[in-house]
């Protein structure tokens, strides 16, 4: 029986089966392939960067990839999480709010994902209980095994049908052993099961442990969380071993034995400087093609299109290599312990720094207690600024006090949808007269409220119910900064997540004062880029949107090009100045 036929028979639902693996219409069997990884020892381990470096060597060679994402926790979504637990959250151009693998995965295959490329335990338990009550399970108990993971394996073959994907690389969130993904697991047991040899690799990350004290590497623990995932049925094809230092031949023999894989699918992965020198890495220990071998997809490769993708990807690298310039970046927020919180904003700085030719260095500010009378010394070492995305009162004083040194003395601002925010009730107050301006997110009886709620919005009803998500279209201004940095583009798209906007009421009073909206909603009274004439300010931009979360490697986002810009024109300037400062005391000494 080949894979067609077998699996036509497993999607048979009747009583007297005890499979159940429904098929998504489209869908070809042997066509798709798969590529599972799994993390062992330990979370943290960088399975998303790991995963998508893997799509990227695979996607050069011409294969069609698509990434999913499986996360454990019961939220159907990543929009309410803390970004103290969880990092950043990163939305789709759907509006999908999903978390920060997603973005690297965004960022690395240079693709724009949907829902289809995420699911948690919440979205598949929801769907399973909608099929129940709809009756769809023909009056059989409804079970973990077979029906939930089989829900979990539509998942997977739905997203290859709409993306008529080669491979589909599928992460499984969290460490095997992890009572939460133990379906999923099963789930990939099944569908290597059920799709026949040749269709699945699946590859465990794990661990290696260095401990100072005795000074070698110690596979211990990599090999009982090996066991734990051949306790649930898996047989690893190949191992990727994390560590700070190159694993030793001797530590990977011992895993080879240990896990019945072969040597030469034991690789090292150790620490890098930078994530977008993994997929080089990888390639020059082989992966990708021990991965080709594996599903037996040699037919599919295109040598022509790895070499001139790889050509585009090594002149990025180069740069990074080669940059001698540095500035300096202050992020103005409250998670700055939390780096994680700002994933996409560092990759986007990184983005535009290698573009420019510079290293972009990043000073975190919390502007918890920063007041107008101490912004100027916070910021007096940095040459740009940023005030980020986020939700509550604590800080907010400090950061608009950090915006008002820039706005006042010329230091490069860009403003992220909180920042946005900001900006408004700063100028409000400081340019425009309106005293006590304010949000009505921070103040309900504030006298000016600059920043509202809209009453459209307002109808909506829950927590995330009334917030705007996801991709937007843009109508620009022309003739400002804006359609400058996107090449006179008349219309753009960027990402948004927020619930207050400018209150239209204020929108005339503002533009006196001489701030320009150079971004509207197309169909709506709704402002989304304002900035000030570069005759006022070399660079003070900001947006309602997240423009951090359409950054490319090969592809800056133009909004963060233009402060890397501004902030190298500015860096420039000060050192200028400390240059004249520096001869003036050092003639008046000779005096």
């Amino acid at each position: 029986m080949d894979a067609e036929q077998m699996l036509s028979s497993l999607s048979n639902v009747t009583d007297e089966t005890e499979f159940y693996a429904p098929m998504p219409a489209g869908y070809k069997p042997g066509k798709t392939k798969y590529v599972i990884v799994f993390g062992t020892v330990m979370s943290g381990l960088g399975k998303g960067i790991f995963s998508s470096s893997l799509a990227k060597c695979l996607q050069d060679k011409g294969l069609t990839v698509a990434p999913m994402k499986l996360e454990g926790y019961l939220n159907v979504d990543s929009g309410t999480l803390n970004p103290y637990r969880h990092g950043e959250v990163f939305v789709l151009d759907d509006g999908m709010e999903t978390d920060m693998d997603l973005g690297t995965y965004e960022r690395m295959l240079d693709q724009d994902l949907s829902r289809l490329h995420f699911a948690t335990s919440g979205q598949i338990f929801t769907r399973v209980l909608d099929k129940e009550r709809k009756g769809s399970y023909l009056g059989r108990d409804v079970q973990m095994i077979p029906h939930v993971t089989g829900e979990v394996k539509i998942k997977l073959r739905e997203l290859a049908v709409v993306t008529d994907a080669d491979v589909v690389f599928v992460e499984i969130g969290g460490t095997v052993g992890d009572v939460e993904n133990a379906y999923f697991i099963e789930a990939m047991r099944e569908l290597a099961f059920e799709e026949g040899p040749d269709s699945c690799a699946f590859v465990a990350l794990t661990y290696i442990i260095s401990p100072p004290m005795l000074g070698e590497q110690k596979s211990k623990a990599a090999q009982l969380g090996i066991k734990r995932l051949l306790a649930a049925g898996i047989q690893p094809h190949i191992l990727a071993c994390r560590g700070r230092e190159p694993v030793s031949h001797k530590v990977r023999e011992k895993l080879a034995l240990y896990s019945n894989v072969r040597i030469e699918n034991v690789f090292s992965m150790h620490d890098s400087e930078s994530i977008y020198l993994i997929p080089d890495m990888l390639r020059g220990a082989g992966l990708d093609e021990a991965v080709i071998k594996l599903l037996k997809i040699e037919d599919r490769i295109h040598p022509e299109s790895e070499t001139a993708a790889r050509q585009a990807w090594n002149d990025f690298v180069q740069r990074i290599r080669s940059a001698k310039r540095e500035i300096r970046i202050g992020i103005m927020g409250k998670y700055t312990s939390v780096r994680d919180s700002y994933a996409s904003i560092i990759h986007a700085l990184e983005h535009a720094g290698t573009n420019q030719g510079c290293h972009v260095q990043i000073e975190w500010v919390d502007t918890t207690d920063v007041t107008d009378e101490t912004a100027g010394q916070v910021l007096a070492h940095v040459d740009g600024i940023i005030v980020p995305g986020g939700f509550g009162i604590r800080g907010t004083e400090g950061k608009i006090a950090c915006i008002k040194h820039a706005r006042e003395n010329g230091l490069p601002y860009l403003g992220l949808c909180y920042g946005f925010q900001m900006a408004v009730i700063e100028f409000a107050r400081n340019v425009c007269g309106l005293e006590d301006a304010n949000s009505t997110e921070l103040d309900q009886d504030t006298p000016h409220a600059v920043i509202d709620i809209l009453p459209e919005q307002k109808q909506i009803e829950g927590l995330g119910g009334n917030m705007r998500l996801g991709g937007r279209d843009m109508l620009i201004k022309p003739n400002t900064q804006a359609w400058r940095l996107f090449n006179g583009a008349p219309e753009i798209r960027m990402r948004f997540r927020h619930r207050y906007e400018v209150d239209p009421k204020y929108i005339e009073r503002l533009e006196a004062g001489g701030m320009v909206f150079s971004g509207k909603a197309p169909d709506y009274p709704i402002m989304q880029i304002l900035e000030l004439p570069v005759e006022v300010h070399p660079y003070f931009i900001g947006t309602q949107a997240h423009p951090e979360l359409q950054s490319r490697p090969l592809r800056p986002q133009p909004l963060f090009m233009g402060l890397v810009r501004a902030a190298l024109d500015y860096s420039d300037r000060r050192q200028e100045r400390t240059a004249r400062q520096s001869g003036t005391k050092a003639a008046k000494s000779a005096k």
